[in-house]
């Protein structure tokens, strides 16, 4: 990834509690055009948390988030309209259930981005195709596996045509061996030049498709380099004892 790429997402200074419990500390993070980004770390890390403060699902207590220049904690920010540009997929899907696999994807852009039912349902058609789910266009969410409905998301959330994806745990709910339906979707995404921030417990994901990996602990970013450093070099002893969890294979 070349220095003089845009930042498209800038963090700095972010903290962020939950009561008496600090989740972000002081976090600075940035992430260019078209680079892939992976957040690894256990569990309570502030991993989540921190992917939530950039779109702002989670009110940061203290620092800012910019997104395309834009200070998306400034108050007169609308940060609604800017939202429309980063793209979400969360753990648990949430799609509408009363609503079929097309509908789903055509909602937003015909609700928010104003574009009529005939484009929106052509717009769809075309991820839903991406995503090998064109022949389910009119199926019951309900009755899809759980890796058609997250392959259901990621299309939905591309029919907005973000500017970036936010991916939290996506394969984190599902069987392991409906997982790799899901990572090959997004592999294809990162090979298109879609800027990605992917908070994810597959490693060897990490390994692959990033072009940076980024390793949190106790609500800090303790390491981050190109995935051949973070997994093959890592400086700290922290992140060592984590991926020898992961890595013993």
């Amino acid at each position: 990834m070349a220095d003089t790429a845009e930042t498209i997402v800038r963090v700095e200074g972010l903290r962020k509690s939950f009561g008496d419990l600090e989740v972000l500390k002081d976090i600075n993070f940035s992430v260019k055009r078209g680079e892939v980004v992976t957040i690894i770390g256990s569990s309570g890390s502030g991993k989540s948390t921190l992917l939530r403060c950039i779109n702002l699902l989670e009110e940061p207590d203290a620092g800012h988030v910019w997104f395309e220049g834009k200070d998306l904690t400034d108050l007169s920010t609308n940060v609604d309209k800017l939202r429309q540009d980063i793209g979400m997929v969360f753990q648990s899907f949430n799609l509408f259930a009363n609503k079929n696999v097309l509908d789903n994807c055509t909602l937003a852009p015909v609700t928010l981005k104003r574009m009529s039912k005939a484009e929106a349902e052509k717009v769809a058609m075309g991820h839903l195709e991406s995503v090998g789910l064109a022949d389910f266009a009119h199926a019951d969410v309900r009755r899809l596996s759980g890796g058609q409905r997250q392959r259901v998301a990621i299309a939905r959330a591309l029919c907005m045509d973000p500017t970036v994806m936010l991916f939290d745990e996506p394969t984190s709910a599902l069987d392991p061996e409906i997982v790799g339906e899901v990572l090959e979707v997004m592999r294809q995404l990162a090979q298109q030049g879609m800027t990605m921030v992917v908070v994810t417990h597959e490693m060897a994901f990490a390994r692959e498709v990033s072009d940076r990996v980024v390793f949190m602990d106790k609500g800090v970013i303790l390491e981050q380099g190109a995935p051949a450093q973070v997994f093959g070099h890592p400086k700290e002893a922290r992140t060592r004892e984590f991926l020898a969890r992961y890595l013993q294979d």
